[in-house]
């Protein structure tokens, strides 16, 4: 099967790692690192690693495509993206020692509606059971709704969509009649989205059970270091994450979805397919940049990631 991942903003992701970070002081950095992504990009990535096949569309700006040109031809990640003017975003991911991150992301090019049909044309060939993946966020100069557009009419068409978006955007998407087939909010993001705290386990798992009965087949909540939750219509499962002592936590999150989507395409039973996307998520911190480590170590990660029912856990 052939994935497809929507990438309306990605960004080259600019690590910088320093020993800490004081606002008003002179910082060295140790070491600094670039890398071609955006959520969508990194999702196309980790599924080319995994040995699937993968289509990249929506936009890169003119500028400064090269990088991203290189790794679709490193990985045979097919490039549908569509060149608009204008550079590319740059999003400067501060590390410390500590593993705290600060995101400094900065503005990047400005999109059209002829660019925008331009990207649906390029999603025309999507017929009944395709995977497509949308994730991240949207340039300056496209309607608020665009990824709502997107999301319904490719739900008509009978795609699975696995939507990984946040704020205004997640919840323009989720106002319509035409839902995605997975969703990945973290906490925040879901509390963000139903306007309310989740204050414990079974808040939680409330708030994923009534997506559900909206008609969303698979509803993963992050929940950082205590793992993440898996709804679907076969069950609730909490997944709790092998422990990995090296790398960032950048992309992680990217992962995961790499890691469900491979499973839906894959046609995995909920627990194979929350120890599957835990796996993902964890292998990512081993390796810098949009990269998993080969198969057999995240296969291995894998049958070491503990699923317990939703109600036995402990939400962080």
């Amino acid at each position: 099967m052939i994935v497809r991942t929507l990438s309306l903003n990605p960004a080259i992701d600019q690590t910088v790692t320093v020993p800490r970070l004081a606002a008003g002081e002179v910082v060295r950095a140790m070491s600094t690192r670039q890398d071609p992504g955006g959520k969508a990009v990194n999702v196309a990535s980790c599924l080319a690693d995994w040995g699937m096949k993968v289509v990249v569309t929506g936009f890169l700006g003119r500028d400064n495509a090269t990088t991203f040109e290189q790794l679709f031809a490193d990985k045979a990640i097919a490039d549908r993206m569509i060149r608009v003017a204008g550079a590319t975003r740059t999003n400067i991911k501060i590390l410390e020692d500590s593993g705290r991150t600060t995101d400094v992301n900065l503005p990047g090019f400005v999109a059209s509606a002829d660019d925008l049909k331009a990207v649906f044309n390029q999603l025309d060939t999507v017929t009944e059971g395709d995977l497509v993946v949308i994730s991240g966020s949207q340039p300056s100069g496209l309607p608020a709704d665009c990824t709502a557009q997107f999301l319904a009419r490719l739900a008509g068409r009978g795609a699975r969509v696995v939507l990984d978006v946040s704020g205004e955007t997640l919840a323009q998407a989720l106002a319509g009649s035409a839902m995605p087939y997975a969703i990945k909010p973290n906490r925040h993001e879901l509390e963000e989205l139903l306007g309310r705290s989740l204050k414990g386990p079974d808040d939680v798992l409330g708030a994923a059970r009534d997506l559900l009965a909206r008609g969303i087949r698979l509803v993963v909540v992050s929940l950082g270091e205590a793992g993440a939750l898996f709804v679907s219509t076969e069950g609730a499962l909490m997944a709790r994450p092998v422990s990995i002592a090296t790398g960032s936590s950048v992309g992680a999150g990217d992962a995961m979805v790499a890691g469900l989507t491979a499973a839906l395409a894959e046609g995995l039973a909920l627990p194979d397919l929350a120890r599957q996307a835990t796996a993902f998520a964890g292998a990512k911190l081993r390796n810098p940049g949009p990269h998993l480590p080969p198969p057999d170590e995240v296969r291995a990660l894998a049958a070491w990631v503990s699923t317990k029912a939703a109600g036995e856990f402990t939400a962080g």
